[in-house]
């Protein structure tokens, strides 16, 4: 939401963090940024929020839950056989070895392949319309 704020606040009340923050923070925008949010605990417009990869969107409040929804129906409306295996790739590559994630990738590139929903989007992309998914 435009005008929002966020920040750590946990210097502020002698606290060191909680809820996963620090381990989370880390990942989304490196060490170093996240010691400073966290040492300084200074406040983030939503817009700086936005181009550290905090957030991911801003929206205006009128907007909010048409958008929220919009992409909600969106993804329930996507490949979700492709999103399972998105989802364990991109969380491998977190912690994983790059040769292995590869290896994961191959064999879910594999898999996803032989899915109905990928000869639908094959067949989609041929007639030049959307694809219907329907999670086989």
């Amino acid at each position: 939401m435009p005008g929002a704020v966020l920040t750590t606040a946990f210097a502020k009340v002698a606290f060191a963090g909680d809820y996963g923050g620090t381990w989370f923070l880390t990942r989304l925008v490196g060490s170093s940024k996240a010691k400073e949010l966290y040492y300084f605990s200074e406040r983030l417009t939503a817009e700086d929020a936005q181009r550290l990869g905090i957030v991911n969107a801003i929206f205006p409040p009128a907007d909010y839950e048409r958008e929220v929804m919009e992409r909600a129906r969106r993804l329930a409306r996507g490949p979700s056989i492709a999103y399972r295996y998105m989802k364990e790739n991109l969380n491998r590559a977190v912690t994983g070895e790059l040769g292995d994630c590869m290896d994961l990738e191959v064999t879910h590139h594999v898999h996803t392949g032989l899915t109905e929903d990928h000869r639908e989007a094959a067949q989609a992309f041929v007639d030049k319309r959307e694809p219907h998914f329907r999670g086989r």
